[in-house]
């Protein structure tokens, strides 16, 4: 592309050059001579470099046939394979479905949800020894939904749900089964939040008990949805 703008503005230099002087003419010749030199120059070293570099490659390369080229990806794959799994071998189980014991949890949690909803004021009222002052506490609604220890029942119970994608789930619930998910995961997030809030009601600028019964009522509401979620998931994977 340089060359050929170059060639055009010589060529018009040449043909604005005024007539009988010859300047001009010999100066285009010159340079037009020139630089076809230079190009051809250039293409020439372009293919002495390519022509050296496909004989390199032609006498470096060994017979090989599509058998053992086969053979050889084969044996990379699996040795790759092999090798992964000694290292990490958390990925042979990785699209395994959730075991007996993880399903049982599921089962264990909802029973607490449902015994926490039958008795939420007694398991959200704490109160002193020797009949001292008692107080509404939201930690037992953190700690039911599996937010507080790691030996809760519930506790990351999502990973779980993950896993039962792999199970033999009926084709007419898997839709029902990830919506069901959605909604646990937001009814736990908004419970935890209201529970939290809470916790700080009574001490809060123009806060008082009054409050603190108002955001764990609230968190109270979304445990409600968050126990029909869970039943929904465990009717989709069949426990009972």
């Amino acid at each position: 592309m340089t060359y050929s703008k170059s060639l055009l503005f010589l060529l018009i230099a040449a043909c604005s050059a005024p007539s009988g002087n010859n300047a001009g003419v010999d100066a285009f010749s010159f340079q037009r001579s020139s630089m076809l030199s230079q190009i051809s120059s250039s293409q020439n070293l372009k293919k002495a470099r390519f022509s050296d570099e496909l004989m390199t490659m032609e006498q470096n390369e060994e017979p090989c046939s599509r058998r053992d080229m086969f053979v050889k990806s084969a044996v990379a794959t699996v040795s790759s394979t092999i090798i992964s799994t000694f290292i990490n071998p958390s990925i042979a189980l990785a699209g395994a479905p959730p075991s007996k014991e993880e399903l049982e949890r599921i089962k264990v949690g909802h029973e607490q949800i449902v015994y926490l909803l039958d008795n939420f004021d007694k398991e959200t009222t704490k109160c002193r020894e020797n009949g001292g002052e008692c107080k509404r506490d939201a930690n037992s609604v953190r700690q039911y939904l599996g937010l507080r220890s790691t030996t809760d029942p519930l506790f990351q119970i999502e990973k779980v749900f993950v896993k039962a994608k792999y199970m033999d789930i009926d084709p007419d619930n898997i839709e029902t089964f990830f919506e069901a998910t959605e909604e646990w995961n937001t009814a736990v997030n908004m419970s935890n939040s209201m529970a939290f809030i809470s916790q700080f009601a009574e001490y809060n600028p123009g806060g008082g008990k009054d409050e603190v019964l108002k955001y764990l009522e609230e968190s109270k509401i979304q445990v409600i949805l968050a126990e029909k979620a869970l039943t929904k998931i465990m009717k989709c994977l069949e426990i009972s």
